[in-house]
């Protein structure tokens, strides 16, 4: 019986430790595989990938569909993905406007057309590569390892910010001055935290990628991609942009 009982305490750190390094090894290869994309100037299909890895992980792992977040959250919990972008960058536009932005000239049905094309795909792509592989196959994984909730919040947000590495400082698309792209990849951890905190909330993914889309559609048409500018044309996006921003 004490034999038993002392080879169960010993084996359990071995069964944490097989445990973690499953996420660890598919968030390095999400990783390098989209830094390989983003070097040989394939960064538009980057998150791609993350579609088969989390069809891989499912088969791997075989966690319970609850544990992957597939399931919907209450009314609320989208209200809230919805609200965040909304007053994110609802609060940097007031800022613009008080510093004397001028918005008058802003094609503003060809910017609203713009922002439901972007939103709309987003929710999608987001919930099939970057919401469903780190909000969903990862949260699971290190939930499975034994980790508490706000270390799984924590982990997964720095990964996904690892994850943007390559778009901030290779990718043609994406590529910012040297020093602009430490700014960028802490908003992008952040911006996982608050995703992170939306799928604890709720327990669902959906709720996440309905944020992420949201977010895109706002950030990408009004502020810009990368360098790109958006509508607004920010004289100073280093400062107010939603993403590289300050």
């Amino acid at each position: 019986m004490w034999v038993g009982l002392e080879w169960g305490r010993n084996d359990m750190p071995d069964l944490k430790m097989a445990n973690i390094k499953t996420p660890l090894i598919f968030a390095a290869l999400a990783i390098a595989i989209t830094l390989a994309l983003d070097i040989t100037g394939y960064a538009i299909f980057s998150a791609l990938p993350l579609m088969a890895l989390v069809g891989l992980y499912w088969l791997v792992t075989r966690h319970s569909w609850a544990d992957w977040g597939l399931k919907l959250g209450k009314p609320g919990d989208y209200g809230l993905a919805v609200l965040y972008p909304i007053f994110v960058m609802g609060i940097i536009t007031l800022v613009l406007v008080f510093s004397g932005a001028n918005f008058t000239e802003i094609n503003w049905a060809k910017a609203l057309k713009n922002f439901a094309i972007i939103g709309g795909t987003t929710v999608l792509m987001a919930f099939l590569t970057e919401e469903g592989f780190f909000r969903g196959s990862l949260f699971a994984g290190f939930k499975g390892a034994g980790f508490s909730t706000k270390k799984i919040v924590i982990v997964t947000s720095v990964l996904f910010a690892a994850w943007h590495i390559g778009w901030s400082t290779i990718a043609a698309e994406g590529k910012l001055p040297l020093w602009e792209a430490p700014v960028y990849l802490i908003n992008a951890g952040l911006l996982g935290m608050s995703w992170g905190l939306m799928r604890t909330l709720s327990g669902s993914v959906l709720v996440p990628s309905l944020s992420h889309g949201v977010w895109n559609g706002m950030a990408y048409t009004f502020f810009g991609l990368g360098t790109t500018p958006g509508f607004l044309a920010m004289s100073d996006p280093v400062i107010f942009g939603p993403e590289r921003g300050l």
